[in-house]
Parts: structure tokens; sequence; C-alpha cells
């Protein structure tokens, strides 16, 4: 059997370079350009690799979509006869102001390996059904009770429960270090 022809019926992954922040943009961008050239079936997808994670501001629950790799795209493409990137695609995506280079060497960029693909994907699945619970506090910060009985204490964080969303903060009362558990959003850092 021809490998090279199995490796062109596959579709492989690639990384591109681009400004950070401006990555959904230039997503934006590449996939209208393949399809106003009609190019876009030689590359099915165009990803911005984030997490879903929820996060609280002002008392407030906020769900958001972070990178996981700012700077960075995901391209899935598939190969010619030969197994490269076919021309046409190739200086497509060079000549797209604001996309850098290929992540590997130079006109042969190296393909994602398969498990880090998956991990990846799988990841930003995962996410998106159970967003991961981003808290900003790690041991020995100096926080601030805002809210329930110990309002207005002062103390310092002993421990962070991020899949239960608690922290343990060891406050002095009565002359005494005490460990108090609350609700990671009941505090915050002085």
């Amino acid at each position: 059997m021809d490998t090279s022809a199995s490796n062109a019926a596959q579709s492989h992954w690639f990384v591109l370079r681009v400004a950070s922040n401006l990555e959904k943009k230039m997503r934006d961008k590449l996939e209208s350009r393949l399809k106003a050239v009609g190019l876009e079936e030689k590359v099915p997808s165009v990803l911005v690799p984030t997490e879903t994670i929820s996060e609280m501001k002002g008392g407030r629950k906020r769900v958001i979509q972070r990178k996981l790799y700012p700077g960075y795209i995901m391209v899935e493409m598939f190969l010619d006869e030969e197994g490269q990137i076919p021309e046409n695609v190739w200086f497509l995506i060079r000549e797209t102001q604001g996309i850098g280079d290929f992540v590997g060497a130079s006109r042969a960029p190296v393909p994602m390996a398969e498990h880090e693909v998956e991990r990846i994907l799988n990841g930003m699945r995962d996410t998106e059904e159970t967003p991961q619970l981003k808290i900003n506090f790690k041991l020995g910060d100096r926080v601030k009770i805002n809210d329930g009985p110990f309002e207005s204490y002062t103390g310092v964080v002993d421990e962070v429960n991020e899949m239960k969303g608690m922290v343990r903060v060891i406050v002095t009362i009565f002359g005494r270090e005490t460990p108090v558990e609350l609700e990671y959003w009941k505090v915050e850092q002085t």
C-alpha cells in the first residue's frame, strides 16, 4: 500500500503563530479567505484552543473562555498526494496578514502528534460541558473576608479546594489562630 496516498486522505493538524490577543480575529480572517477561494474543504477546521472556566468577580459568577496557547491557532488540513501541504493552501496561509509561520521546519511544518490533538480537543469538550472553577488564591495569600459571620476579618489562605470552590483561611479570633472554611468568592486579596 502506498503510504503517501493514505497520508493524503487523512487530515493532519498544524500550529500557526499569530499575534497574541488576535487569535480569534486571525481564525475568522483565515476561514473567510479559505471560503472566498473555495479551499475550505482542504482546511476543514481552524481552531483557537480554549478552556471554559468559571470565576467570581465582584460577587458574580462568570463563565469565560481562556486561551490555552496565547499566540497560536490550530489548523486541520488534508495533504496532497506527496504528503505535503497543498501549494495553494500553503501560499494562502502564508500570505494572510497577521498569521506568522507554521510551527516546525520552514517548508515542511511538523504536524501535531495524534495524542496531542486528542488531548487538546477532549480537554476543550470537557471544560465546555463542566466549566473548571478558577480560584485565584494560593497558600500564604493575605485575604479579607467579605461575607458571613467573619466579615471584615483578615487572615492567611491555608488551603485551596478548587473542586469544592472553598478556601480555608486562618484568622485570629480572641487571640487564637482559627481555621475558617469559606466559599472562595467570600474573600478578596488584600
